[in-house]
């Protein structure tokens, strides 16, 4: 199935019209009522993740009808339509607010994401600043751009390889083995530094764009890494599993890093994330 670039600016006007209506007006605006907790305290969802998803889903639904439709806050209370994502011919799959404990605390660090997998293969992605009111898009073989609201675009291309203690980077401990992070952690004082934004939109955006020289996740759920990686491949990055294998939309674990180029991820994981 061809996606055409008329499907992806519908569904880039859909995400900034789910923000304006639902996102923006409540950011630094929420009360306690509208804030609550998934899994543990540092897992958040509000009112505008609710909101935005619900205005996205009914949107795909006019412009992909025949897309099955994943979204974090759907599958949180439904976790078996996460299993469409397998054997789905065309899914949609969509993240209302990636960064909510961010966005719950008042920080503007958070974005909302969507990726578009046929057959298995994620083929398109999106990330929406709501702050910046810019996109990055990527179609698989198209190449990575930004795209501005004033209508101008560029290119994303990542970092050129550095020496791995020039390296600067992200890294999300919160999910790995417990035995295994101080470990991971005294590996970090061989690079430059590694921080975390706890977005994974910020943090794609920052990679595909040249100012990261990696990143890496040990929890994948589809709708934080689904379009980042499109992307960062697509800028020129190198990403695997940390087994080395190809991210793959069905993957929940196994880890993931991203570099420039292969030696640079090779380096990275046998000298620092040793996982």
């Amino acid at each position: 199935m061809t996606i055409t670039s008329e499907t992806l600016d519908a569904i880039a006007g859909l995400m900034r019209d789910a923000a304006a209506q639902e996102i923006l007006p409540r950011f630094r605006k929420l009360g306690d009522q509208d804030v609550a907790e998934k899994t543990e305290a540092s897992d958040l969802v509000t009112i505008a993740d609710t909101g935005a998803e619900r205005v996205i889903k009914a949107g795909i639904e006019k412009i992909l009808p025949d897309a099955a439709f994943v979204g974090e806050e759907g599958v949180a209370a439904d976790p078996t339509l996460l299993a469409k994502l397998k054997d789905a011919e065309l899914a949609v799959v969509v993240d209302p607010i990636d960064g909510t404990f961010n966005f719950a605390h008042g920080i503007s660090a958070y974005g909302v994401m969507a990726a578009i997998v046929v057959n298995g293969e994620t083929v398109a992605g999106l990330i929406y600043d709501p702050m910046g009111d810019d996109f990055m898009v990527a179609e698989k073989g198209g190449g990575a751009w930004l795209k501005r609201a004033d209508g101008s675009t560029s290119r994303m291309k990542v970092a050129a390889p550095v020496a791995l203690a020039d390296m600067l980077g992200t890294a999300s401990v919160a999910f790995m083995p417990r035995e295994k992070r101080a470990t991971l952690l005294a590996n970090t004082a061989k690079l430059r530094y590694a921080a975390s934004y706890r977005c994974a939109a910020v943090e794609y955006r920052a990679f595909a764009s040249g100012g990261l020289h990696f990143f890496t996740y040990f929890k994948l759920m589809p709708w934080d890494h689904l379009a980042g990686v499109l992307i960062g491949q697509e800028a020129g990055g190198y990403i695997a599993r940390y087994d080395g294998s190809p991210y793959r939309p069905d993957h929940l674990d196994g880890g993931l890093l991203g570099a420039p180029d292969k030696e640079s991820w090779q380096e990275l994981r046998e000298k620092v994330f040793t996982i």
